[in-house]
């Protein structure tokens, strides 16, 4: 596995989220979970490559602003539509840095 920092904890806090370039110039969206923990995911919308940053978060649930897709964010899955889904990245924490590994992980497409 190749992690590399994207952020640190102080970036994203319980109920936030933003977006994070890698080395290799992959976005990736870093989000504060219910309950504290941290999750990884493709940051452009499968739909219409809408950037997820801008959307709507609640903690547990990503709408997209664009056509309000929504997306599970302890799965990933789709919500509505059910058939979709955000590809998500491993991620772990080594003291205040965030560290994610985007090797191998395609991201999701409409056409995927």
């Amino acid at each position: 596995m190749a992690f590399e920092k994207v952020c640190t904890l102080d970036d994203v806090w319980e109920g936030d989220m933003d977006s994070f370039d890698t080395v290799n110039g992959v976005s990736v969206l870093v989000l504060g979970l219910e309950g504290g923990n941290l999750k990884a995911f493709q940051a452009i919308c499968p739909h219409q490559e809408i950037e997820l940053v801008d959307g709507e978060f609640d903690g547990k649930v990503l709408t997209c602003k664009a056509h309000l897709w929504q997306f599970d964010l302890n799965s990933g899955k789709g919500l509505n539509p059910t058939d979709c889904q955000i590809a998500e990245y491993p991620l772990k924490v080594e003291g205040e840095d965030v560290l994610v590994d985007i090797e191998g992980v395609e991201p999701f497409t409409a056409h995927s």
